[in-house]
């Protein structure tokens, strides 16, 4: 069994101490987080150890999950590649794209496994999708349009939307569509009690001429987490949170020219329903057999890097007005 520690006792620390105590290839050691009263409680619940201080934890595992502040990522996970320890860190991999590369440098000298939270990688309906495309089951992917919307989160205190919610989409239409080229956007602050951009939208254009538009904000009273891809054969609607893909398609019949209010045509329409999993599960499980079998993890550091580049590029343009090159 794999010795994990989780280091971070926010939302997404809780559920990955809930993850990790019903894995049972982990033995989940122990929380660490300077919130004695917090980490009190998720020790207590799991049965495991609090740390007040993580450094304490580092000689009692063989690898750690990092759910803190974007801030601290850099320096939590490099005590932890010193110490010899594979390391999970959330997205955004760090707070600066230096502090990452200097990450991953340390990773592969050290020859451990360096993967980074990118979630979305791990639902079953962008796994059936990635398939799909590269099968060329829907033709060719020309465009890619995502929507992530919902009201403000008050647990989100050190970045902006585009960091917290857009990086998400920026990742997958990476995933999906290649290597992103220049990234253009517009974004602004509505609520005025918050630091950061709170509504954007980011054009993405990718080296093989696709093109991405990324809508995302914290105003709107519903939550939506999709995805549409236009291809040459299909129309592909992805729902992150049914984790459903419904696959359209359309022809015309014979049409009367003198009779354009009715035009014929006939939809195709195909709503597959996904065995659902838990994502989360799927990470933990995917960052374990990392480890315990050599390979690199679905979402690696490099990548975790490369959504933060163009993150950054998006943040930049919206500052400047420009569209900024990927370099």
């Amino acid at each position: 069994m794999l010795r994990v520690g989780i280091i971070g006792t926010g939302s997404m620390g809780k559920n990955h101490a809930r993850v990790c105590s019903e894995n049972k290839n982990i033995e989940l050691v122990g929380i660490g987080d300077k919130n004695t009263e917090v980490a009190d409680a998720i020790a207590k619940r799991f049965d495991i150890k609090a740390f007040y201080d993580y450094k304490e934890l580092i000689p009692q595992i063989d690898a750690a999950i990092i759910s803190t502040p974007t801030r601290s990522h850099h320096m939590i996970a490099l005590d932890l590649l010193n110490n010899g320890k594979h390391v999970l860190i959330e997205k955004p991999i760090c707070a600066t794209l230096n502090e990452a590369e200097e990450l991953i440098r340390k990773a592969e000298a050290k020859h451990l496994i360096l993967a980074v939270g990118h979630i979305e990688r791990h639902n079953p309906a962008t796994t059936f999708v990635k398939e799909a495309l590269n099968e060329k089951k829907f033709g060719e992917l020309i465009t890619l349009t995502s929507k992530r919307v919902s009201n403000f989160p008050g647990r989100i205190k050190d970045i902006g939307v585009m960091m917290d919610l857009g990086i998400h989409d920026i990742d997958i239409m990476y995933f999906l569509a290649g290597n992103v080229k220049s990234v253009y956007a517009k974004a602004g602050k509505f609520n005025k009690t918050i630091a950061y951009e709170d509504y954007a939208n980011i054009i993405l254009n990718f080296d093989n001429d696709k093109c991405g538009i990324i809508e995302v904000n914290w105003l709107t009273p519903m939550k939506i987490r999709k995805m549409y891809l236009t291809c040459s054969e299909n129309f592909v609607e992805i729902d992150y949170m049914e984790q459903s893909v419904t696959i359209s398609s359309s022809s015309f019949k014979k049409i009367n020219e003198m009779d354009l209010y009715r035009v014929p045509i006939q939809y195709n329409v195909n709503h597959v329903a996904l065995e659902k999993k838990e994502p989360l599960k799927l990470e933990i499980h995917d960052f374990v057999e990392s480890i315990t079998k050599n390979r690199r993890p679905l979402a690696t550091g490099e990548d975790g890097l490369m959504a933060l580049k163009i993150a950054e590029a998006a943040a930049q343009s919206y500052k400047t007005g420009e569209e900024v090159r990927i370099l």
